[in-house]
């Protein structure tokens, strides 16, 4: 029974080598993946969390991938919307990658007129990796507040409140309209070219707050240069779990967080989606890998591409809303 089951099959490979063809052609898979050094695009500079978490991934990845390296390749500007388009165009063989963000690929459609890529059909989703929260940070020597309800009433006793962003059409910037929903305030976005110039706005008093991931967040609030006043995810973020909630400070209304997640330009093979996948996962889940990534304020997932495009889509609904709400339009 054996024989008559594999005969077929001998066949059809007798037949491709005849041919000249190699014997993956049966499976439309390609040989050896990967074959050369892997490049992980970043849209934002090193040190930042997302290049935190790139490089963490890049380590890994080597080392299952043996002498073949994994380079992070940081393309930070306009809130990461260049790293992407470059991203898009990059070939489907799935040696360039991108650490992609809820702002590129969530928010982006609702804010750019022009936008050099479509999310939904230029990237081919891999998998979500961390999640992280916002922290609503103030300097202390410029805001009396030390939490959410004291800042609202500071606020209110002012003619004029802004909070910095790490660019127009980030998380960070709508979560400031949010922010002003939920207390019945209205802030003035101003926007920085990225992360370290607005955390620069906040020393100098130039701004009021702003909205930064748990991860960017904890190492200037344990250094005592910021204060932060409460976070925005449904828990306690880990990395400061001495921060409430803003629901738990009485406006349930505020949740919101941001995700890096890997994606693959459109057309990249299945099978190399598959294999990414796996080895993703299987480096997020090392324990050290989980531990890195924790203390510096993200919640590790490591989820399918199907369930990272859902996210996607449904993300793009809820920011969706939240621009609309604003008005904005970038150029």
């Amino acid at each position: 029974m054996t024989h008559h089951v594999l005969a077929p099959r001998r066949a059809a490979l007798a037949t491709l080598l005849a041919a000249g063809l190699a014997p993956w052609t049966l499976a439309g898979a390609q040989p050896g993946y990967p074959s050369k050094p892997v490049r992980i695009i970043v849209g934002f500079p090193a040190g930042t969390g997302p290049d935190i978490v790139a490089r963490l991934l890049a380590q890994k990845l080597s080392e299952q991938w043996g002498n073949l390296g994994v380079v992070v390749d940081n393309r930070p500007g306009a809130g990461g919307i260049i790293a992407a388009s470059e991203a898009a165009r990059a070939a489907p063989d799935g040696h360039t990658l991108m650490l992609g963000e809820t702002g590129q690929l969530s928010i982006a459609p609702s804010t750019y007129q022009r936008l050099a890529y479509d999310p939904q059909k230029d990237f081919l989703p891999i998998s979500q990796v961390v999640t992280s929260d916002f922290v609503l940070l103030v300097n202390p020597q410029k805001v009396p507040a030390r939490n959410v309800p004291d800042f609202v009433a500071w606020a209110r006793q002012r003619k004029e409140l802004f909070f910095a962003t790490f660019g127009a059409g980030t998380p960070g910037h709508f979560g400031a309209f949010m922010f002003g929903s939920a207390v019945q305030l209205k802030p003035e976005p101003v926007h920085y070219k990225n992360t370290n110039d607005a955390l620069g706005g906040l020393f100098s008093g130039d701004v009021h707050a702003v909205f930064a991931t748990a991860a960017l967040a904890a190492p200037q609030v344990k250094a005592g240069k910021l204060v932060a006043l409460g976070s925005t995810g449904a828990t306690r973020t880990q990395a400061m779990p001495d921060v409430p909630t803003i629901k738990e400070q009485g406006f349930p209304a505020l949740e919101f967080n941001s995700w890096f997640g890997i994606v693959a330009p459109a057309r990249t093979a299945p099978d190399i989606a598959t294999r990414l996948q796996a080895d993703i996962v299987r480096a997020l889940q090392q324990p050290d890998s989980r531990t890195r990534l924790e203390e510096a304020g993200f919640r590790v997932t490591g989820t399918t591409g199907e369930e990272l495009a859902r996210i996607m889509r449904a993300d793009t609904v809820t920011w969706g809303k939240a621009v609309a709400a604003t008005g904005f339009r970038a150029d």
